[in-house]
């Protein structure tokens, strides 16, 4: 005879995926692959990174800092002060009153017309100090000539001659009017010349990680009447025509790159 006992048919096989099951401490059933990343892990992770990264840049930098020699700009009282001001607009009397004399003031020099706090180096631009003649001032000419003494202005007419080369070429061949067009297209690279040694100063103080810039000039007089001539040291450092034309027919002379 057959079995009258009804036959229980197997379940059939899911097709989702397996779930990992746990039992918690209070005896419930947990779904572990449920879990989530919350916010304090990823708090965690972060303060880790940061620490370790501390501790990376202190030992590459030898101790002297934990953000791998990086000073922002708002970490510095004196920027931020500033940037929370707004920009100075100073004359030149005005200026003068900054050139260290008083210790309770600030030290600014100007260059271009654009106006930096040089205070973090006292003891350069301060009294005594080899620098001590730019402070209190715009000096730029001095930037250009490196005439401390004598080109203490902004004015920059006829500083570009120092790129210009002295006429000491007499034997040249050259027509008068080669002689005018080549006067003026030298004149013209020595004045760009003038324009990129400033902007180079500039950007030496803007960007430097102590000085910053705290404004501009104004009320600045127009400069008139005969511009000021070459100093000393900067005439005589002129290039000479014999020189450059050596240099120039030398280059013409040179053996060319051998076909291959």
């Amino acid at each position: 005879m057959s079995d009258s006992k009804p036959r229980r048919r197997r379940p059939k096989p899911s097709n989702s995926p397996s779930k990992s099951i746990t039992t918690t401490a209070d005896g419930d059933l947990e779904d572990t692959n449920s879990r989530i990343i919350s916010p304090l892990d990823i708090l965690r992770v972060l303060l880790t990174l940061i620490f370790a990264s501390g501790l990376l840049s202190y030992y590459l930098t030898s101790g002297k800092s934990l953000l791998f020699n990086y000073n922002p700009w708002f970490l510095n009282a004196s920027k931020l002060s500033h940037w929370w001001s707004g920009p100075l607009l100073l004359t030149p009397a005005q200026l003068a009153l900054y050139n260290g004399t008083d210790p309770s003031q600030p030290i600014y020099l100007a260059i271009n017309n654009t106006i930096f706090d040089v205070t973090a180096g006292k003891h350069t631009y301060g009294p005594g100090g080899s620098y001590e003649v730019f402070a209190g001032r715009d000096a730029t000419r001095a930037f250009v000539t490196g005439c401390f003494q004598e080109d203490r202005t902004g004015d920059l007419r006829g500083v570009e001659w120092i790129y210009i080369p002295i006429e000491d070429d007499p034997d040249e061949e050259i027509s008068s009017s080669a002689r005018k067009l080549r006067a003026e297209k030298e004149r013209r690279e020595a004045k760009k010349k003038v324009f990129q040694e400033v902007n180079k100063w500039e950007e030496f103080y803007k960007n430097h990680k102590k000085y910053f810039e705290v404004g501009k000039l104004v009320g600045v007089d127009t400069y008139t009447g005969e511009a000021p001539p070459l100093c000393e040291p900067a005439e005589k450092g002129r290039p000479k025509r014999k020189n450059v034309n050596a240099k120039k027919n030398k280059k013409k002379d040179a053996p060319g790159k051998p076909v291959q």
